[in-house]
C-alpha cells in the first residue's frame, strides 16, 4: 500500500487518466474530488463488496459450479 500526505487542493495521479483531489477536511473526514474516465467505475467500498457479492450469487444460480462463484468471491474481498 502507498501511503501519501497532501495538503488541501493537492492531487494524486493514477496512470495517465485518472486525478484525486484532497478537496475538504472537516475533522475526521476528507472529502475526495476523482477525475476518470466515465468507463472505470468509482464507488465506496462497501458499494463494491456488495455488487461483486451480487453478481457472484447472480453467476452462481445461473452456473453448476458453485465452487467457482465461492473462490471468486473470497478473491475480490482481500
Amino acid at each position: 500500500m502507498l501511503i501519501l500526505t497532501r495538503k488541501l487542493g493537492e492531487q494524486i495521479a493514477i496512470g495517465d487518466e485518472i486525478r484525486i483531489t484532497l478537496l475538504e477536511i472537516k475533522g475526521s473526514q476528507a472529502k475526495l474530488g476523482i477525475e476518470a474516465p466515465r468507463s472505470i467505475g468509482i464507488y465506496r467500498n462497501e458499494v463494491y463488496e456488495k455488487i461483486v457479492t451480487e453478481n457472484v450469487m447472480s453467476s452462481a444460480v445461473h452456473s453448476p459450479d458453485v465452487s467457482l462463484a465461492e473462490a471468486l468471491l473470497r478473491k475480490t474481498r482481500r
